[in-house]
Order: C-alpha cells, then structure tokens, then sequence
C-alpha cells in the first residue's frame, strides 16, 4: 500500500512544521493565542492537506488541497518575515525561510505532476 509518507513533498512540509513548533517555543508568552498558534497553524495545515488530497480518489480532488496547502506556506513565510522583523525570534530563522522556499518549490513541482499525470 502506498503512503504519503513517501512524497518527499510531504516530508519537507513535516520537516517544516517540525521547525516551526520549535522556534516558536521562543516567542513572547503573550503571543501563544497570537502570531505562535497562528503560524503553528498555518505550516501544520501544509502536511495536513498533502495527507487529506493524498487519500481523495482523485487528482482533480489532490490538486485543490495542494493550492491550500500552498496558501498556507504563503501565510506562513510572512508571519515568519513579520515575526523576524518585530524582533520575536531568539534564533536565527533563516534555515526555517530557506525551507519554506523549498517546500514551495516542491509543493509547485509536485502540482504540476499531479496535472499531467496520477501519482498514486
């Protein structure tokens, strides 16, 4: 049985969230119903789209929840850019953007497959 697990894709978005949980640990204590959950949010509904379209049964049906979860990155990239310049970061975060950059190349790439051709 073939699983999501093997979409490089979807390991890059998890990676991502993963990292995302952890920098936020740093963010001001009063942030946590703020600028935290909603990033967390955000790059968590990434790998979580790429699971649910993964399980529809078709392309057309995976297209449209990778187009959400290419929103979401979008989200997330500027609430790390605003949470980078308001000073929230207590490490360099620049790996963390380096990875949505990938991921939002991956996320592209792979929706242009799924376009062309099945993937399951």
């Amino acid at each position: 049985m073939s699983t999501h697990k093997k979409l490089i894709v979807w390991q890059k978005a998890h990676e991502l969230a993963i990292a995302v949980y952890r920098i936020t640990e740093a963010f001001p204590r009063h942030e946590q119903f703020g600028i935290t959950s909603q990033l967390r949010r955000a790059t968590l509904s990434i790998p979580t789209n790429i699971v649910e379209g993964y399980s529809r049964e078709s392309n057309k049906e995976f297209i449209r929840f990778i187009d959400i979860a290419r929103g979401s990155l979008a989200e997330a990239q500027y609430l790390l850019e605003f949470a980078k310049e308001i000073g929230y970061s207590t490490t360099d975060i620049t790996p963390v953007e380096n990875l949505t950059h990938e991921v939002g190349k991956l996320l592209w790439s792979f929706q242009q497959n799924l376009k062309n051709k099945s993937v399951h």
